[in-house]
């Protein structure tokens, strides 16, 4: 019976993940299709619109994190999950369907708003249906998932694209070669839409609907309440948790892959080898982070993600200013990616679905995922300004001086979540005054 029961367990977290696995795919698949879709939509002299284009995503992002959290508290959790997978099939099939360009982008707006819904919704489900003793390594499945599907989006990019300088080829890649790209995500998406049928809602939100039937609390919280009172302290520190995974920096080697490594010596080819080593990495390290959460603790992981980045960061700067070439920046590059996979890319999920009391949960979430895809956007968009004026030294000098003063904070307000319950954590970092567990104490 209890292996049955655990079975389960694995199967329905293993369902919710796959909104991370969709999430990963449909985050980077554009950068391979991107030379060719330019060229298709004759947009590759026009900066704008190619920035329009790998944007629309992003403000997809943006809404569906922003209205995700309301929704599941008044709809609940699978209904957004299954929501979620239509989008990404609609995303999936649109996106490679359509030959005008504005329909184009409101498919890949459609796609975005299925990434903000499963990006607050996933791991937060995961959190709610999980035993205590696992939950940590619950909810970092989904970023194995969110890991595994960028690495799927770099080999499918890879095994897609032919020989651009056979012209055949070269024509068939702006024709059809692009669409394919997008078009191989409808086979995880159609599943994760037949599967999200198949899972349970999560017993937290129906205790919650219950108690609010029953009026033993309020309605649902709204985000004005979460501002004031009790529960402002603790989103500020998921607000910050989310921001600094973003601003840590380490995204920017996959968005800017190409930048990094050629300013780093390599030429096109050993680029895109380069990408793949890094794609490799991150799902090693992530599958590291199973087993050393519940192990080593949220709490030491995060000190451990904030300080080694600084370090590497310093390092790589370092190299950068030195013009340092070759195979030590390309390690440099891995292991800052190694170091992120198994710290502060699962730890952060794992974190905020943590931390906040089960009746905000599902409008903090959200709140603190929209958070992170505005960090995300800073991010991405700041980067090419900063590497022009600064130079590949400074910009890696900056991400290290965030990390640097991201520990110092985790030093003195991260808690550590490890063994303990939801509703535990509820009276220790909420209702408890003056909280002991904001500066690590257990």
């Amino acid at each position: 019976m209890q292996n049955n029961r655990q079975s389960f367990i694995y199967f329905i977290c293993s369902v919710s993940a796959m909104g991370g696995l969709l999430f990963g795919y449909d985050w980077v698949v554009i950068g391979g299709a991107k030379p060719f879709y330019e060229l298709f939509f004759g947009i590759s002299e026009s900066p704008v619109m190619q920035g329009v284009a790998m944007s629309t995503a992003l403000v997809g992002c943006l809404v569906g994190a922003m209205v995700a959290g309301a929704l599941a508290d008044r709809y609940g959790r699978k209904p957004l999950l299954t929501t979620a997978a239509v989008l990404f099939t609609l995303s999936a099939v649109g996106t490679g369907l359509f030959n005008d360009f504005s329909l184009f982008n409101i498919a890949r707006f459609i796609g975005g708003v299925g990434i903000g819904v499963a990006s607050a919704l996933s791991p937060m489900y995961i959190a709610e249906v999980s035993p205590t003793e696992i939950r940590g390594r619950m909810v970092s499945l989904n970023q194995m998932t969110i890991v595994l599907g960028i690495l799927g989006a770099q080999i499918v990019n890879m095994l897609l694209a032919r020989d651009t300088s056979v012209a055949e080829n070269m024509a068939w890649n702006v024709e059809w070669g692009w669409r394919w790209m997008f078009w191989a995500e409808t086979v995880p998406a159609a599943l994760f839409l037949v599967m999200s049928f198949f899972i349970p809602e999560s017993p937290v939100y129906l205790q919650m609907k219950a108690a609010i039937m029953s009026q033993r609390i309020g309605k649902e919280a709204r985000l004005r309440e979460l501002l004031q009172g009790k529960y402002g302290r603790v989103l500020l520190l998921g607000l910050f948790i989310a921001v600094f995974q973003q601003w840590c920096g380490t995204n920017v080697i996959f968005n800017y892959a190409q930048e990094i490594f050629t300013g780093a010596g390599y030429d096109v080819d050993g680029m895109f080898i380069d990408i793949v080593i890094t794609g490799i990495a991150n799902v090693a390290f992530t599958f590291v982070a199973l087993y050393t959460i519940e192990k080593w603790g949220r709490r030491t992981l995060m000190l451990i993600g904030a300080g080694g980045l600084g370090l590497i960061y310093l390092t790589l700067g370092t190299c950068y200013f030195l013009e340092v070439k070759g195979f030590a920046m390309v390690c440099l590059v891995v292991t800052a990616i190694s170091v992120y996979a198994m710290t502060l890319g699962p730890v952060t999920w794992t974190l905020l679905a943590e931390i906040f009391p089960n009746r905000i949960r599902g409008v903090a979430m959200a709140t603190c995922t929209f958070a992170l895809w505005v960090g995300c956007c800073t991010l991405t968009f700041s980067f090419p300004s900063m590497n022009a004026a600064l130079g590949s030294s400074g910009t890696f000098w900056i991400y290290s001086g965030i990390c640097v003063c991201a520990f110092i904070f985790l030093w003195r307000y991260c808690p550590e979540t490890k063994g303990k319950t939801l509703e535990q954590l509820e009276k220790e970092l909420v209702e408890s005054t003056p909280n002991p567990s904001l500066n690590g104490g257990e």
